[in-house]
């Protein structure tokens, strides 16, 4: 194990990651070589594969025979429609994400919006809600709810201007894999109005999710409410 409980070859994974998001590899570069990895952050060829394997397999790097590692083209998603988190639905503004009630436990809402098996039921959820606020203007109001169950010390972290996503991957290593939604127009009601700054009876858009994850038994689920007065729902398929 290193730093942060992490093993070796998680964290090998972790940095190549972050720079193939953050352009520092672009579509189309080679990563360095196995060598090259081994040399520089000082760990074995089984730990550097391990590592690699991984990129592979979620998508962020293609393996060429004699050539290397490739890194891939980042997928595009689109956005809050989409499994890839807020930040790709409203592209390249300033996003900040305010918490407005931090994640506490309870039992499931009487009338969910989705059906639960008997073992979501027995455990309870962790509910969060947050704000999403674009170059000044509130944009979206989330409600998350999450089974309370391998997330330990979930309730102490906090969300303020952080992915759910990221934390679910990083501290507890829950992927989405995908999932499913329903989107409906409506009016706003009084506290939906108060969070998105528009009118009561303004219309919005409600979407609600189920979030399905690499754990066979832990799903999770949102309801997000949209204000597409300034801005518009985008995306690539």
């Amino acid at each position: 194990m290193t730093e942060g409980g992490l093993p070796q070859h998680r964290r090998l994974y972790e940095l190549l990651r972050a720079h193939i998001i953050n352009g520092l590899y672009k579509e189309g570069d080679l990563l360095p070589s196995e060598n090259e990895l081994c040399a520089v952050h000082r760990v074995t060829r089984p730990t550097v594969r391990q590592a690699l394997s991984q990129l592979v397999s979620d998508g962020y790097i293609k393996k060429h025979q004699g050539k290397g590692s490739i890194v891939r083209a980042l997928p595009k998603g689109i956005g809050i429609l989409s499994i890839h988190g807020t930040t790709s639905g409203v592209g390249p503004h300033n996003l900040q994400t305010k918490t407005i009630s931090k994640p506490s436990i309870s039992e499931w809402p009487e009338k969910f919006f989705f059906d639960l098996d008997k073992r979501e039921l027995e455990v309870g959820c962790i509910k969060l809600e947050r704000q999403r606020i674009v170059d000044g203007n509130a944009v979206l109001y989330e409600i998350s709810y999450l089974p309370n169950i391998y997330i330990p010390r979930f309730t102490q972290k906090s969300f303020e201007n952080k992915s759910l996503f990221e934390v679910l991957r990083t501290s507890y290593q829950i992927k989405v894999l995908g999932g499913s939604q329903r989107i409906r127009a409506m009016n706003a009601t009084q506290g939906i109005s108060d969070y998105l700054n528009v009118d009561v009876g303004a219309a919005i858009l409600c979407l609600q999710r189920i979030l399905e994850t690499n754990k066979v038994d832990f799903r999770y689920f949102s309801e997000i409410y949209c204000n597409t007065t300034d801005f518009f729902l985008e995306g690539t398929f």
